[in-house]
């Protein structure tokens, strides 16, 4: 049944049972978007927030629990790279002398020397170290006179030793008769427990004393 305008303009708002169908359902169905949406507003748009949070909250919490995962995973590797970082520094460690092996690495310098014919001029330690996180550093400055070759030979021989020897601010003059060299050779040695337990208490007073 078609309906026009003037149809719809004489329909009794207080008989709407007498309506024909097709008024009734558009009434009915207008009626039915007014409740969905007070509805809505009201009461589900809270809902729907809520519920957008939970999901929010449980993607986090997935995220986290993969991520927990995944560190217990590699635990197993962060400990095998920790024991291997251990050992390398330990070797490097071994490189470096004790306190009471600091005069047998002096002597191998001074020896290293004069196994190549040189003549040491001057061989002066510093008269106090100068301690770093966990080793200390001797400079010793040396003064050494022979032929281009021995000079070059003894440098070679200190970078053999087996334990860790630098030249530094080193200068060459000639002279009449022989090549003279002067410089700086550090020697490092490990602090003991005791010498890194003084350094820190030291660090901390002067911390707090500022």
């Amino acid at each position: 049944m078609n309906m026009t305008l003037d149809d719809i303009k004489r329909l009794d708002p207080k008989k709407i049972g007498s309506w024909p169908a097709l008024p009734k359902v558009a009434v009915l169905f207008i009626v039915l978007l007014v409740a969905i949406g007070l509805a809505y507003w009201f009461d589900w748009q809270s809902q729907v927030e809520r519920i957008d949070a939970e999901k929010t909250k449980e993607e986090q919490l997935k995220t986290t629990f993969v991520d927990k995962k995944k560190q217990a995973l590699d635990l197993p590797a962060y400990r095998k790279q920790l024991e291997d970082i251990e050992k390398q520094f330990g070797a490097l460690l071994r490189q470096l002398p004790g306190k009471s092996e600091m005069d047998a690495l002096l002597t191998d310098i001074n020896q290293a020397g004069l196994g190549r014919g040189l003549q040491f001029e001057l061989f002066k330690p510093a008269a106090e170290e100068t301690a770093r996180d966990f080793y200390a550093e001797l400079p010793i400055t040396i003064k050494i006179s022979g032929s281009y070759h021995d000079i070059g030979a003894f440098a070679s021989d200190i970078g053999k030793l087996s334990r860790i020897v630098t030249l530094n601010d080193i200068s060459l003059s000639t002279g009449k008769d022989a090549l003279t060299m002067e410089a700086t050779a550090k020697t490092f040695r490990y602090l003991d427990d005791e010498e890194i337990a003084a350094q820190r208490r030291s660090a901390k007073d002067k911390k707090g004393g500022k």
